[in-house]
């Protein structure tokens, strides 16, 4: 069994769009949604696509306490509906979660101490974890970061994710970024200038989210 996993999404549509496209081309027999969908600049055009994909889903940490602009974006049934979202699935023996086994929280990098990877891990028998959260791909024994599709910190300006079959491969997937940023301007989002400037018109730096992110353990 193989399966795209697509995790933090963050109200991209663009970058949605195009990992579905590509998604649709490769021998994939199923989708699994690792948390974060809808916050971001554009929740509602987000779920107009979700709803046209057969997927799991995986309830993330911005799922369970949407900001504002989601709530003021999206109707309270679908609000409600990725609040109940499930924090795992498994699917073919592959543990599917937002950021460990055990909570949407945790912080696990590249650079993390072996220690925090075997706390998260301890008592999970599947043959991998594929998680998210800190929006960069990386792989540490069986513990997989599926990079993010909407937001990724990769010193590159696509949308990240991986295909999980015996193992997990990492993919990335170009996007119309002008198209993005400008629909992105014009969407009343309140960080939408900062966003298109900070995410779209300039790569976030790989490192810089790694050093912010372990600041933060």
């Amino acid at each position: 069994m193989r399966v795209a996993a697509l995790y933090d999404v963050h109200a991209m549509p663009h970058a949605l769009e195009a990992v579905l496209a590509e998604v649709k081309r490769e021998p994939v027999d199923g989708i699994v949604f690792g948390g974060d969908v809808f916050e971001g600049p554009l929740p509602q055009e987000t779920l107009e696509i979700i709803r046209t994909v057969d997927a799991q889903f995986v309830r993330g940490n911005c799922d369970r306490e949407p900001n504002e602009w989601t709530l003021s974006k999206l109707h309270p049934e679908a609000v409600e509906r990725a609040c109940s979202w499930p924090e795992t699935v498994e699917p073919d023996g592959v543990l599917y979660c937002h950021a460990t086994p055990t909570s949407d929280m945790p912080i696990l990098t590249e650079a993390s101490q072996q220690e925090r990877f075997d706390e998260a891990l301890e008592g999970v028998d599947a043959r991998l974890i594929v998680a998210g959260h800190t929006h960069m791909q990386f792989r540490r024994g069986r513990f997989v970061n599926a990079g993010s599709v909407g937001m990724p910190y990769e010193d590159n300006v696509a949308a990240f994710w991986a295909s999980v079959g015996d193992d997990g491969h990492f993919r990335r997937t170009p996007f119309d970024v002008e198209r993005a940023a400008a629909e992105i301007r014009a969407s009343g989002w309140p960080d939408a200038a900062e966003f298109v400037d900070e995410n779209l018109l300039t790569a976030p730096s790989r490192a810089e989210a790694i050093a912010h992110f372990e600041s933060l353990v």
